[in-house]
């Protein structure tokens, strides 16, 4: 299983709801998530702070693949662009990916 790991910014004065809507977070999108084959999905948040985790069973490529073709995460990421800034990577137009420096199973 690969594992997938982001971060982002919350705006200043959102995070109350960014939270709220995570905490009413759309079936739709959770549908989308698990096609991805998206499991063990984690927020962390510390001061404006973001960090997101998620194990991928089908592989990241195929979960970036499912997302970056669904109508509805770009309408999600519509909903939060207001909330949020990810910063993106220029050359992939996709979030950077982290490079993982230790493990421990």
């Amino acid at each position: 299983m690969e594992r997938y790991a982001w971060k982002a910014r919350i705006l200043p004065g959102k995070k109350e709801e960014y939270v709220r809507r995570h905490d009413e977070i759309w079936q739709e999108m959770l549908d989308v998530l698990k096609e991805a084959g998206i499991k063990n999905y984690t927020i962390w948040n510390v001061g404006d702070e973001l960090f997101g985790y998620y194990e991928c069973e089908k592989g990241i490529e195929y979960a970036a693949k499912v997302q970056s073709e669904s109508p509805v995460v770009d309408r999600w990421n519509e909903y939060m662009k207001d909330v949020m800034v990810m910063d993106m990577d220029p050359v992939t137009g996709a979030q950077p990916l982290l490079e993982q420096v230790f493990f421990l199973e």
